[in-house]
């Protein structure tokens, strides 16, 4: 066997050594050597199958999608201008700007929905009585006081003055200049300067004409418009004159200065929309209407610069305290909440608040349901956590927010007295009205 391998490799030697050349051929005549053999030229590959392809294709949409998307804008400049668009994408498709409100979740439930826990967000009107949708409030609010004019003229442009300007700041700077005017007619009546008030001064103009409902509270109380000559003037001014009558009345200008400098804004109230239901293993599935996720044109703006705030943060080392703070903040995004308290027998109370709303508005809402509203008790957020009516925190900074269920606890003193009476702690604590009006949680 050794044999044959070196047999072998003498005759690759051999081989590999080149041509010979002939004994009398000249030392300096040698044969060209041949160029070596070129190496055979590969055969065209053939195309791929069509499975391979469809393999091929396949691995490619996995792979694309993998790749991590392109990121948006990083300066500030331009992540503000993309929110911008983003917002008026939005107040586009929902209406426009003047559209109530535009919705953050997708496909909300319909109202008309029975496995709704609450068909929306309701308000009463103060002044009629009237329960409204929230698209409906402002326009009835503000028609509720217009017509109180032919009743009651002062109260009613009182009213007007309050509601019908948002700036708070401009409102108090006119009404405390319109006291200040009734205070000098008080403090001198025998002096007739006190008594006009030119309609082109400065200060009329920029403090109390721009608001509406002043002109009829002047006209109410009892100063008339007259043209009166200026001295040094050709043209006669504008001026409003108090009346003989209303002068000799200074009790009633001093009721309505006062009337003025306390009103408040007309606002609707939230409706509770109390409901009671039977014990229910679905007490904790919430399923609400589109209100709670809708945001008014003033939300859209909150929001906007919230998100504005959020691009300036980006770049700043938060500490702790910092980012709860912004837990907060986004916890404010919600202006309402739908909350259940699990009583002591199983059944469920449930109520809407204000998100902002704080702990005493939830726990005097439950003790306004029991029949001995006077004995302590306490609620429970889900954990066990204790929520204390003193500490009076907002329901959205206790996470409470869009809807929570929460449990019922009486205090261990009267948990106690119960036990000692020979007393049920689980039997039925509501009122009899709303065990009678008590409804199946679908």
């Amino acid at each position: 066997m050794k044999k044959f391998f070196q047999e072998i490799k003498a005759d690759i030697k051999f081989k590999s050594a080149g041509p010979g050349q002939k004994l009398t051929d000249s030392a300096g005549e040698k044969a060209p050597r041949e160029k070596p053999q070129q190496p055979a030229l590969r055969q065209p590959r053939q195309g791929p199958t069509d499975e391979a392809q469809m393999a091929a294709a396949a691995a490619l949409a996995r792979l694309e999608q993998k790749q991590p998307r392109a990121r948006g804008p990083t300066s500030q400049d331009s992540i503000r201008n993309q929110v911008r668009k983003e917002l008026r994408a939005e107040a586009t498709v929902s209406g426009g700007p003047e559209s109530t409100g535009t919705k953050e979740v997708p496909e909300p439930k319909e109202e008309g929905s029975t496995h709704l826990a609450v068909p929306g967000v309701y308000f009463i009107c103060p002044l009629t009585g009237v329960t409204l949708r929230r698209d409906q409030r402002d326009a009835h609010i503000k028609e509720a006081i217009l017509s109180h004019f032919s009743t009651d003229p002062v109260a009613a442009s009182i009213m007007k003055i309050h509601t019908f300007n948002r700036d708070r700041d401009r409102v108090k700077l006119g009404v405390d200049t319109i006291a200040k005017y009734l205070d000098n007619i008080h403090l001198h009546p025998e002096e007739e300067k006190y008594r006009k008030i030119k309609l082109q001064n400065k200060v009329f103009q920029e403090r109390i004409n721009c608001l509406e409902g002043t002109h009829e509270f002047f006209e109410a109380i009892g100063f008339q418009r007259m043209q009166l000559p200026v001295a040094d003037q050709e043209d006669l001014e504008e001026f409003y004159v108090l009346s003989e009558a209303a002068l000799a009345q200074p009790q009633s200008l001093e009721r309505h200065k006062e009337q003025l400098l306390s009103a408040e804004p007309v606002r609707a109230k939230l409706d509770r929309q109390r409901r009671v239901f039977r014990p229910s293993p679905l007490a904790s599935r919430f399923e609400l209407p589109g209100d709670f996720f809708n945001l008014t044109a003033e939300e859209i703006k909150r929001e906007q610069k919230l998100r504005a705030d959020a691009v300036e943060r980006l770049s700043v080392l938060r500490t702790k305290a910092m980012r709860e703070r912004e837990e907060q903040r986004e916890q404010r995004k919600h202006t309402y909440t739908l909350l259940r308290v699990r009583l002591p027998d199983g059944c469920l109370l449930q109520g809407t608040f204000y998100a902002r709303e704080r702990l005493s508005a939830l726990y005097e809402f439950v003790r306004e349901a029991l029949q001995s509203d006077w004995l302590p008790f306490e609620l429970l957020a889900s954990g066990g956590q204790k929520l204390l009516e003193e500490e009076n925190l907002a329901l959205n900074e206790c996470g409470l927010v869009p809807s929570a269920l929460l449990t019922f606890s009486w205090d261990a003193a009267v948990l106690e007295d119960i036990r000692a009476a020979g007393a049920e702690p689980s039997s039925s604590i509501l009122k009899p009205e709303l065990l009678a009006a008590m409804e199946k949680l679908s």
